[in-house]
């Protein structure tokens, strides 16, 4: 694996620069135009190929003052980093705001929003201060 995206001061980096790699891949492999579904599946393929331990389509408990009020799928959760993709131009403000509450939500500490839709993916990283698993 490549070093380019693992910085020791970024929790679960290693994890994440995997994920990374892979994303750029996928995304330098069949470029911007298909629907989420369509990376979302080759994500996967590459995930498995790097030999990394991942959950599709993961479900996870949404509380509210310690009570579950529902449930909400997130993309991947990979090792102890949850992935959310997207397939459209460019991230809007409410793709952060998503991503950060199902962070949340989870208790994760490391979240990845992934943007394929664009000329170049699109990448951000969450941290989450409030919950560590």
């Amino acid at each position: 694996m490549s070093t380019q995206y693992v910085r020791p001061e970024y929790p679960h980096s290693k994890t994440t620069g995997a994920i990374i790699q892979a994303a750029k891949t996928v995304h330098r492999e069949l470029g911007p135009g298909y629907r989420e579904l369509i990376y979302q599946r080759a994500l996967a393929l590459e995930f498995a190929a790097q030999g990394l331990d991942f959950s599709r389509e993961a479900w996870i408990d949404v509380y509210y003052r310690g009570q579950k009020v529902g449930s909400k799928r997130v993309d991947f959760i990979v090792e102890a980093v949850m992935v959310e993709i997207k397939a459209k131009a460019k991230f809007d403000d409410v793709d952060y705001i998503q991503t950060l509450s199902y962070l949340k939500a989870s208790g994760y500490t490391v979240g990845l929003l992934l943007n394929f839709g664009a000329k170049q993916l699109e990448i951000k990283r969450f941290v989450n201060e409030e919950q560590k698993r």
